[in-house]
């Protein structure tokens, strides 16, 4: 038996060409454009076969009987026995003109080649994006009933299989797939589509919250989503059925899932939190469609939403199928598979192989380069308080990365012993003996830094200033509230202000700010210390909303408490668990290469909004630390420090993780 199919090289085409070389005898015809020639090895090496079964014809979809030469046409003149029509574009992302010429004008050409050689059966590949946004249900039988066909992926869907129903003269058979996903035995897909969007929304609720932590989602219509393996079987089984020309088959799951359903499905998969509270999308649908369409095309807003979709990863259009109104009656298509063992398997038992297979292959990070090497190389990076700590860790990676490397420390002989120890490494360090909290200083600091190297790439503000002593003990020490400031506020604020006008003429720059985990969970016995951030993280929030059109990127990192010199006179911490300098400069490393709005510990997160819905919970558990854990010597006074924890505060410390105490 002989076939002739376009789209062979696509997605489903190349699985479907493998279904049918398993037919004995049969002999396959392709269509390919000149330029795809170098890589049918490739295809031949998948169908396990090569040119004798498998024959490429050259042509171009967008052509008159698809460009196929005279020669080749004589080739296939009768003997044809079906006609596979796949080719079309598939992406929402795809311009309505080029929607236009490969669905609409392409099917036609399609049909007129399938005519011409006399092809005994035609197939048409469409889509259930044929019936529009129909209200209610559409069975198989339906076509003219589509409606709300404004969408041009939806458009051109409908009108290429009007052209099959209108002007093929041969007898033919369409096949209106679901939202095909990856194979459920491999998981294997060959791009972004579909619930593929909302991937990287599950995994970047994964990484900051818990599994086990419900959350809120949204709710909406079904989404009918069935495997590629499901497709091509079916399609092949039914094309070969006699007695079914000129019915349409709906290739599509009988039970399909609500969208909080299937987003869950992918979400235990994924070992993310799932959606235990929806918020029903049905509730827009009493707003007028035109008043919305007006709304979306305010300025403000048309910007605010198209931020968001690119922040989630998000197409444009995808919001318009959340509420999706159409469910599919697949009842023939059930009575043609009935004895075949073709089936749609249920989306559980095979949802984690298309996550795994996305995550390895699909994630759009994986394409970028996220190498620190690749974000920072040749770029200016300066890191305040590099003579030890974090800052130290943190240059060493910079100046390993191949970043002109740039630190500031107040002790100049600490920065000289720093710049020797890389030089002995191989490493180049440019070292600035400056008090961040010194104006004077800085302004010369800023100036010599702009002239030398017109200014700084990345600013990392991690000098800082801690002091851990209860509000009691500082009724006569107003004067630690002022220093605490003056370094951590004002002396970030001062270089971040005079580097800001070098980033902003040239349009791109990063500023991180080395926060506090503090901040979130609102440590007792540092509202000095905390204070401060706490003004530091506002300032970098409003700044970044300024500068969101200008390149200007600023990432606040809420850190957890550190091995560093700065916690070394409270003894305390030898106990406690904390993290390492180097632990902490991977922090810094992730915000550069990712560039975050923030980056917090899940304890963090915990405790913030722990105090947004909890706020008296939250104080008492805070307070419970408070009178469990004692002032150091130097803040109360006291001889000695006990060096011996009890067991309730080794439990406690072990369980916040990270916590300021």
């Amino acid at each position: 038996m002989n076939y002739f199919v376009t789209g062979a090289t696509g997605f489903i085409g190349k699985r479907l060409v493998a279904k049918l070389l398993a037919r004995p005898e049969a002999t396959v015809y392709f269509l390919t454009r000149a330029i795809e020639m170098p890589r049918l090895a490739e295809l031949y090496a998948y169908w396990q076969t090569n040119e004798a079964r498998v024959i490429p014809i050259v042509g171009d979809l967008t052509q008159a009987q698809l460009g196929v030469s005279q020669a080749d046409l004589g080739r296939l003149n009768g003997r044809i026995d079906h006609f596979f029509h796949l080719a079309a574009i598939y992406d929402l992302k795809a311009s309505a003109a080029d929607q236009q010429q490969a669905n609409v004008e392409g099917t036609r050409n399609t049909v007129r080649l399938a005519e011409a050689i006399g092809s005994r059966h035609f197939h048409l590949v469409s889509s259930i994006a044929a019936a529009g946004l129909f209200e209610g249900l559409f069975r198989e039988d339906m076509f003219e009933e589509a409606e709300n066909l404004d969408n041009p992926y939806f458009r051109t869907k409908h009108d290429s299989e009007a052209i099959v129903r209108k002007e093929c003269s041969l007898p033919w058979r369409v096949f209106r797939p679901a939202i095909v996903v990856g194979d459920s035995r491999t998981g294997e897909m060959d791009k972004v589509d579909g619930p593929y969007y909302f991937f990287k929304l599950i995994q970047k609720m994964r990484k900051l919250f818990p599994a086990w932590m419900p959350t809120i989602g949204i709710e909406g219509g079904r989404i009918n989503v069935v495997p590629v393996d499901f497709v091509v079987a079916a399609m092949d089984h039914i094309a070969h059925l006699d007695g079914e020309d000129g019915h349409c088959f709906h290739l599509t799951d009988p039970t399909p899932m609500r969208v909080g359903d299937l987003l869950n499905t992918f979400a235990r998969a994924a070992h993310a939190p799932e959606m235990a509270m929806r918020i029903n999308a049905a509730l827009l649908g009493f707003i007028p469609r035109s008043v919305r369409k007006a709304m979306f095309a305010l300025t403000p807003v048309r910007r605010i939403r198209s931020a968001v979709m690119k922040d989630l990863g998000l197409p444009d259009d995808i919001l318009e199928f959340i509420n999706y109104p159409t469910r599919f009656d697949c009842r023939e298509t059930q009575r043609a598979l009935r004895g075949s063992g073709i089936a749609v398997p249920p989306l559980d038992t095979y949802a984690w192989r298309l996550w795994d297979y996305w995550e390895r292959h699909l994630d759009p990070d994986l394409f970028i380069d996220r190498t620190l090497r690749g974000q920072i190389e040749g770029k200016l990076v300066l890191v305040t308080g590099g003579s030890s700590g974090i800052g130290k860790a943190t240059v060493r990676k910079m100046a390993e990365a191949g970043a002109i490397a740039v630190t500031i420390a107040r002790d100049a002989q600490a920065l000289e012993e720093t710049r020797r120890e890389f030089e002995a490494d191989g490493l180049k360090l440019i070292t600035y003996a400056v008090d961040v909290a010194n104006p004077e200083q800085c302004a010369a600091f800023v100036e010599e830094i702009s002239r030398l190297y017109g200014g700084v790439d990345i600013l990392v503000n991690n000098a800082g200033r801690s002091i851990r002593r209860g509000i009691e003990s500082s009724f006569d020490r107003f004067h630690d509230f002022e220093r605490t400031m003056e370094v951590n506020y004002f002396g970030a604020l001062r270089l971040t202000m005079g580097f800001l006008p070098g980033m902003i003429a040239k349009r791109k720059g990063h500023v991180i700010n080395i926060s506090s985990i503090g901040v979130l969970t609102n440590a007792p016995r540092f509202s000095a210390y905390v204070a401060s951030k706490a003004a530091m993280d506002a300032w970098a929030r409003c700044a970044a909303s300024e500068f969101a059109d200008r390149g200007i990127e600023f990432t606040t990192i809420n850190m957890p408490l550190v091995k560093t010199p700065m916690i070394a006179p409270t003894k305390l911490y030898d106990q406690v668990p904390t993290l390492s300098p180097d632990d902490a400069a991977e922090m810094i490393v992730e915000a550069i290469i990712h560039k975050p709005v923030r980056i917090a510990t899940r304890l963090g997160i915990f405790g913030a909004l722990l105090h947004s819905l909890t706020p008296k919970v939250a104080q008492i558990v805070m307070n419970t630390s408070f009178r469990m854990f004692p002032d150091s010597s130097a803040a109360s006074h006291a001889s000695a420090e006990s060096k011996q924890q009890t067991a309730d505060q080794i439990a406690f410390s072990q369980i916040m993780r990270g916590i300021h105490f």
